[in-house]
């Protein structure tokens, strides 16, 4: 292992990464032809628009390097940037960490709360608050142990960071807990997206199982939908169904199977990818009051091979994706390209896949349709993605097996 240092540009703080050597990546197929190649789960479903399902590679497809900035951390499942460049990260077992400039975990900062981190539980997103550098105030999300069972709720707390790499949370306070409470192990979701102007976007699954999925399309549920609230916990005051009887008023959207992964764009525009069964992971641009379909309208089947409900694709009733996946890249971490390092990559979005075991880059056009994806392979499943201080791309990968996580740095091989 090679030990160097990396000034991350625009900050106070030069990072010493723990490098493995550079190699170049190259994307496949040829240039022009989409790059997914194996056959669909659903062969038999049309896309209701050419431009929403296997898109072309671009011309010139980005040549990238790779670089292992921190390996052997415990198993991660998000991170984010702090303003001196160190990166603060969620361990699924419930511990938050700051990774030093040697690229090692700092002591478990104090105050989380208990999570219960069984199947796909545990501590879950963190995001800074837009006023961070002034309030210090931070947001996590976690699979919440309760009575009958748990649910994903979010709270806020102020982080006070120690000379010794740890610290304390101070002042957590919950701001959104889903309901109703299910005891089950699967679909928790979550991405917690802060706005600029202070309010939150939070997104949850449907906890996966046939008895809480149909709930997605239910207005008095919290399963499958995405919430947009204030900094304090409150609804936002023009919400969709603010004046609908019976209708959670923090509700933004609805018809969602597993958000994993969401971002905004330029515009402050909030976007998502979310899982699908076998076949049917979508890009969506969710907006207030719109129905995305779920369980009821879905592009792949059921993992058992089955048809998903009625094997319908298309409704007058709900949303079509701006674009969808089958097979699945299995999403999670999604980031809208900002930075010097890719100027090809303006306009773009960086997404995590699982099951591809690496980067989803997907352009969009003026007319927020997808013109060209790509794929960077990392050898990995990606749980989170991040654009770096210093323009590159940050992706933390996950090794079930072994427990760990490392963190890619993604740059240019130019």
């Amino acid at each position: 292992m090679i030990n160097t240092s990396r000034l991350l540009t625009g900050t106070a703080l030069s990072l010493t990464l723990l490098l493995t050597p550079a190699l170049a990546q190259t994307t496949e197929p040829a240039a022009g032809e989409p790059v997914e190649t194996q056959p669909a789960n659903a062969p038999d479903q049309e896309p209701a628009s050419p431009d929403q399902y296997r898109a072309p590679q671009p011309a010139e497809p980005v040549q990238t390097s790779t670089e292992t900035v921190a390996e052997g951390l415990p198993l991660l499942w998000a991170m984010e940037f702090l303003p001196d460049g160190r990166m603060l990260v969620t361990a699924k077992q419930g511990a938050l960490h700051v990774i030093g400039e040697d690229g090692e975990a700092g002591p478990a900062i104090e105050g989380v709360p208990e999570v219960d981190a069984r199947g796909q539980g545990g501590l879950l997103d963190v995001a800074l608050a837009p006023d961070y550098e002034d309030s210090g105030r931070i947001y996590f999300s976690y699979a919440e142990p309760r009575e009958g069972g748990n649910g994903t709720t979010v709270a806020s707390a102020t982080l006070v960071l120690d000379e010794a790499g740890g610290g304390t949370l101070e002042d957590a306070t919950t701001i959104f807990a889903q309901q109703p409470t299910y005891d089950g192990d699967k679909h928790f979701g979550s991405r917690i997206v802060p706005h600029a102007d202070g309010s939150l976007y939070i997104t949850v699954g449907e906890r996966s199982d046939d008895v809480t999925r149909v709930q997605a399309q239910e207005l008095a549920s919290g399963f499958g939908k995405v919430f947009h609230i204030t900094a304090e916990g409150e609804p936002i005051e023009d919400n969709p169904f603010v004046e609908t009887e019976g209708a959670l008023p923090e509700i933004w959207s609805l018809g969602h199977r597993n958000v994993q992964s969401a971002a905004l764009d330029d515009d402050g525009r909030l976007w998502l990818v979310e899982h699908g069964a076998r076949g049917g992971d979508e890009l969506n641009r969710p907006e207030a009051g719109l129905n995305y379909g779920w369980p009821d309208v879905a592009y792949g089947i059921e993992y058992s091979g089955d048809a998903i409900g009625e094997g319908i694709t298309a409704s007058s009733e709900t949303q079509q994706p701006v674009y969808y996946w089958d097979p699945v890249i299995a999403p999670s971490g999604m980031a809208w390209y900002e930075g010097d390092e890719f100027p090809d990559w303006d306009n773009t979005f960086i997404i995590g896949g699982l099951v591809t075991t690496g980067l989803v880059v997907v352009h969009l056009g003026d007319d927020d349709r997808v013109e060209f994806e790509e794929r960077i392979p990392l050898e990995a499943r990606v749980r989170d993605v991040r654009i770096g201080p210093d323009g590159a791309i940050y992706a933390v990968t996950e090794d079930r097996e072994a427990g760990t996580s490392a963190i890619i740095r993604v740059s240019s091989a130019d």
